[in-house]
């Protein structure tokens, strides 16, 4: 199989609908269990023998020099490019065309948990020899991808070619691009890819698609599917990326302090440096690192935001 070496992974966004838990954390940083949700993307990529990462930036780019202090990532390189202003995908993707080279680019969206076997991608996009292919999923969530089998071509997009051709699949948010299409958008100019991608359509180039129904794929969109998806990884057999930190999947970080009395029920999960008072009682209840709960407190239902001091009686509620 052809290899791809080099991934740009989407790290701009707002994070709208995950609000208030991103106004001063971007989403791709938020926590899944003790790991960031960016770096599943990368062990993903890293398996499939990418050894080079782009990462826009926007919202609170601080937070990720913090993170990955060196600009490394288990030895390999992330390039960040900060938007001052948020240039979308096609925009984000022009924006880095002058580091890339001639090499085909894999983009992954940085607010999805996956390990779709990729692969296949890969393999379908060089042997259909095509511009553009999309990880395409069918069954449950928003079907905008009208996708002909026979052909192996997206013929439409949320019906805005006026096809009506049924629209059954679902957009992963991974895609292979060649540099011929980057070379297509414009530098510094808000669009999305969406709209470049249906020009092509219209034109007959070939963008492809390739439907992959095997694996797990998690977008992690709002709060209800944040949560979810803790409980999810817990019943599992998911992979434990990477092997040198086999223990991201813990529910008691071994750097938080919990009180012995302190009663931890259903999915919960404390972080990094936690301190959980006497009696405390946790339930469904995600702890970010830093988080101090005072003696006798009762939260269910709740995710507490780094460094917080938080107390009382609270229920399905970020604080």
């Amino acid at each position: 199989m052809p290899l791809i070496t080099q991934a740009f992974v989407l790290g701009a966004g707002l994070g709208t609908r995950l609000r208030p838990l991103t106004d001063d954390l971007p989403k791709p940083l938020v926590p899944i269990f003790q790991k960031p949700l960016i770096t599943f993307a990368f062990d993903h990529l890293i398996d499939l023998g990418i050894e080079r990462f782009f990462v826009n930036t926007h919202h609170r780019p601080e937070r990720f020099a913090e993170i990955f202090a060196r600009s490394t990532y288990r030895d390999r390189k992330i390039e960040f490019r900060h938007e001052p202003n948020l240039l979308e995908t096609a925009g984000g993707l022009a924006n880095i065309a002058d580091s890339l080279g001639n090499e085909p680019l894999l983009v992954y969206n940085g607010d999805v948990l996956t390990d779709l076997p990729i692969a296949r991608l890969i393999d379908n996009h060089f042997r259909a020899g095509n511009i553009v292919t999309l990880a395409l999923r069918s069954g449950a969530g928003p079907n905008h991808i009208a996708f002909d089998s026979g052909t192996g071509r997206v013929i439409d997009i949320r019906n805005q070619l006026g096809t009506g051709a049924p629209e059954e699949f679902v957009f992963s948010g991974i895609y292979i691009v060649e540099r011929k299409f980057v070379d297509l958008l414009q530098r510094g100019v808000k669009r999305s890819v969406i709209p470049v991608f249906l020009e092509l359509i219209r034109r007959g180039e070939k963008l492809g698609g390739v439907v992959i129904d095997q694996g797990h794929w998690w977008d992690v969109g709002n709060r209800e599917a944040y949560l979810q998806l803790h409980r999810d990884l817990l019943s599992l057999d998911f992979p434990s990326y990477p092997v040198d930190d086999p223990d991201w999947r813990i529910s008691v970080h071994k750097t938080a302090i919990v009180d012995p009395t302190v009663q931890l029920r259903g999915c919960s999960v404390v972080g990094a440096d936690c301190r959980v008072g006497e009696g405390a009682i946790l339930e469904d209840t995600i702890l970010w690192p830093g988080v101090q709960i005072a003696s006798r407190s009762d939260f269910r239902g709740c995710i507490v935001r780094s460094r917080c001091k938080a107390s009382g009686v609270h229920r399905n509620i970020d604080i």
